[in-house]
């Protein structure tokens, strides 16, 4: 490699910034339609708990990404509660290529959003005067590996029904 081939290099790296501009909470909401009669059961939930990820861009640069949290608990048939958070943040991203956007936004951003969401949820369940819930960790880089599968799978589905 020659050295203004290096240079040009090392000018394409230091151009990629990353930063984290505001994390915030856009929508939250917790129900509990059986209380208090769920209080009065013996306490063993069956718990789900399902993800969703959205990105927009807001300026040159500058991305929301937007990691929506549901769980809901069920006693039997009965919905003890269902609490959801919608746990955002405005990215600075520049300097990368569209196919290194991609995995930032749809992994590192819900990974950095995530424990913010875990802490709501948390905090919501005990407040609703439930025992505490800690949701476990979530591999945001093998979902997102998973969605992209599923999206070349896709496209290459069109594209031979195309021709």
């Amino acid at each position: 490699m020659s050295e203004v081939d290096e240079k040009k290099e090392q000018a394409a790296v230091s151009e990629k910034q990353f930063s984290i501009q505001k994390i915030y909470v856009r929508d939250i909401s917790f129900e509990t339609p059986n209380t208090p009669h769920v209080f009065q059961e013996k306490w063993e939930p069956e718990t789900n708990m399902q993800l969703g990820n959205k990105a927009v861009v807001l300026a040159d640069g500058v991305h929301e990404v937007t990691l929506s949290v549901t769980v809901t608990a069920k006693l039997g048939d009965k919905t003890a509660y269902l609490a959801e958070v919608q746990q955002c943040g405005i990215f600075n991203v520049s300097g990368y290529e569209q196919g290194e956007l991609a995995p930032i936004v749809g992994s590192l951003c819900p990974n950095i959003l995530f424990p913010f969401a875990r802490e709501a949820i948390s905090d919501l369940v005990t407040r609703g005067g439930f025992p505490q819930l800690l949701l476990s960790p979530v591999n945001f880089d093998a979902l997102f590996a998973e969605y992209a599968q599923q999206q070349k799978q896709q496209d290459s589905k069109k594209s031979a029904v195309q021709h």
